[in-house]
């Protein structure tokens, strides 16, 4: 590039790089101060991302910041130079993502002396294409390769859709696609290389203040994944976990935050829905832990976990941090669950009278593992809304294989944990209407229902069997096979206890009145 009589932007196609004049009063989070007044970033980040829900393109650059779930409260804290009376401060290094009716000023040095008479967002970024748009009825230099020579033409700018128009001094017009350089002979205003709040301030004492900036940004989230290892243990239906959790960074903001001090939010924080969009919900939470990376309270009626040390989060990148050490020998339980009826999980405005109706079922037995999230078990501790893998380990070479991944809600302490796996490959299940009877005048109708299980597995299994009694809501069972748990209205529960290579079968007879 050079200055001598123009400027000079070089390029491969039609996207000059280009100067631009440096803009006075910046206040640079870089610039010299001593070291007590260094520069202090604070970032506090509510994530609306669901479990497993960030889709590889959403890492990849800012194009798609608009979509990442999630916002942050940035607190920046800089010194900065004031004028005495009223003065502009331009204030960069800010997010591209801001909200701008989210800043807030405040000088930390002489509050009640200093104050922001008007605020503004400048946010038209220097770029080549509107560079070249400054340019038009001007006139510019265009250099082309000609093999090793260049060949430069001088001309009125007169359009820059899809190629360079240029009027030449004969008067005649040339078409330019493809270009190697532009000279422009000057520098234009008005045009910003980095996203800058603009202030006029008003200043009692002026000089050099320390200032605290708030603002709120798009293009942040975060999110928890476990990450647990199976040890079955002598009962097949039993065993004991290993837990480990991380927490995931996303920052497309559009800005990095050096040694940043981060906070992150749990609960489900309530936002008012932009136009065309959902509202922000399913906040996760964070889990302390013993040693802990992250410190836990209860902040209002959330959840605050702050890291307990600093961290940078450049833009434009992931990042990944422990959230607790890791849990050893959790007992759980595996559990095997046929729910034959599983799609018919709704409840009806009126009898569901028709005999066909929820006669088809599945054969799929699925797997689960519970734990308890208690003090006794290793753990009491609050675990996030995120996904759950699961790997066990293979003896014949002491290597981990995949069995299966889930995502759990919010967990407090001393609740269960329930993880689907999968479904088993060995026990079989198989849901059929053995009878029904509808007698409508008398508002009355019957269904008997046989269930059987089919275990191949060289062990017995215990199978817990869901029944959905969906027809209506005043039922009552009038004959079974095995005894039942009500779970709630329409819900019941068998358990039952299935031999190596045996077939058992559950029978039940259920009336329906409304």
């Amino acid at each position: 590039m050079r200055l001598d009589g123009g400027v000079r932007g070089l390029c491969f196609g039609p996207a000059p790089l280009v100067w631009l004049l440096p803009l006075t009063m910046i206040a640079n989070p870089h610039s010299a101060a001593v070291p007590d007044d260094a520069p202090s970033t604070a970032l506090t980040i509510y994530s609306t991302a669901r479990p497993g829900a960030i889709s590889p393109e959403q890492y990849l650059g800012t194009a798609h910041a608009g979509r990442v779930p999630g916002v942050g409260i940035v607190k920046d804290e800089r010194m900065i130079g004031l004028s005495k009376g009223v003065g502009v401060v331009r204030f960069t290094d800010v997010a591209a993502q801001i909200d701008p009716t989210t800043v807030s000023f405040e000088s930390l040095t002489d509050p009640s002396g200093t104050r922001v008479r008007e605020q503004s967002f400048q946010f038209d970024l220097v770029s080549a294409d509107k560079l070249l748009e400054r340019f038009v009825d001007q006139q510019i230099t265009v250099e082309r390769l000609r093999g090793h020579e260049v060949d430069a033409f001088t001309g009125t700018l007169l359009s820059t859709s899809g190629s360079l128009v240029l009027r030449g001094s004969d008067g005649r017009l040339r078409s330019l696609r493809e270009f190697a350089n532009i000279i422009y002979p000057e520098l234009p205003g008005g045009l910003i290389t980095r996203p800058t709040l603009v202030w006029d301030i008003d200043s009692a004492r002026g000089g050099t203040q320390r200032v605290r900036v708030n603002y709120e940004t798009k293009g942040l989230t975060w999110w928890a994944d476990y990450n647990l290892v199976f040890r079955p243990g002598e009962d097949a239906n039993s065993g004991l976990l290993d837990v480990g959790a991380w927490v995931s960074l996303l920052n497309q903001s559009g800005a990095s935050y050096d040694n940043a001090r981060l906070k992150l939010i749990a609960g489900d924080v309530h936002r008012a829905p932009a136009p065309g969009r959902p509202a922000y919900e399913d906040v996760p939470r964070l889990a302390a832990a013993r040693a802990p990376e992250f410190e836990e309270k209860e902040f209002f009626e959330y959840h605050l976990y702050t890291l307990t040390r600093e961290t940078t989060i450049p833009d434009n990148s992931t990042k990944q941090i422990e959230l607790f050490e890791a849990a050893h020998g959790v007992p759980a339980s595996k559990i095997l669950l046929y729910d034959g009826a599983a799609r018919f999980r709704g409840v009806f405005s009126e009898p569901m009278v028709d005999r066909g109706f929820g006669t088809q079922s599945s054969r799929k037995v699925d797997i689960y593992l519970r734990f308890e999230n208690s003090r006794e078990t290793g753990l009491g501790i609050p675990l996030p809304s995120g996904r759950i893998r699961v790997s066990q380990l293979d003896a014949a070479d002491s290597s981990l294989e995949f069995i299966g991944e889930d995502v759990i809600d919010h967990t407090p302490r001393d609740e269960s944990v329930l993880i689907r796996l999968g479904s088993a490959f060995d026990v079989v299940g198989e849901r059929t209407q053995a009878g029904f009877r509808l007698e409508a005048p008398r508002r009355w109708m019957a269904e008997t229902i046989e269930i059987k299980l089919r275990n191949h597995k060289s062990e017995p299994v215990e199978v817990l069997v869901v029944e959905r009694l969906y027809r209506w809501s005043n039922w009552k069972l009038t004959e079974k096979t095995h005894d039942y748990e009500q779970i709630d209205a329409r819900v019941i529960h068998f358990s039952l206890h299935v031999e190596p290579n045996e077939e058992q079968t559950i029978r039940y007879t259920v009336e329906y009145r409304w």
